[in-house]
């Protein structure tokens, strides 16, 4: 694909890979998200999101964080390297934050993480 899309071949959907990262215990916790790592067979920079109804009892919510989260990786995926898959889980303030302090919070993760070119 063209430009900075998320295709399907760059996000992870198989529920085994989600528990493959947690089993890692590589996770880095930051106010608006909690970011972990998967290390392994295919792992190339794909992302998956979780938020559970600990973020809100509402759908539309949840499915606003997820958004939020996806497009903040999408924005800025060309300056992450490494050979690792992403899961990010929202937090509750997620909700209440602006685009950018969400793609500010996926930065400083990620430099934690050493994921930054």
């Amino acid at each position: 694909m063209t430009g900075k899309t998320l295709s399907k071949t760059q996000r992870l959907l198989e529920a085994s890979l989600f528990r493959e990262a947690f089993a890692q215990k590589r996770s880095f916790v930051g106010r608006l998200m909690v970011l972990w790592l998967r290390e392994g067979e295919g792992a190339s920079l794909r992302l998956g999101v979780v938020t559970s109804k600990k973020v809100s009892k509402r759908a539309v919510d949840r499915n606003l964080a997820r958004r939020r989260l996806r497009e903040a990786f999408r924005q800025h995926r060309d300056e992450f390297n490494g050979d690792v898959d992403l899961v990010i889980i929202g937090r509750r303030n997620i909700l209440a934050a602006t685009q950018s302090e969400v793609e500010a919070e996926m930065l400083r993760l990620a430099g934690k993480a050493g994921l930054l070119k």
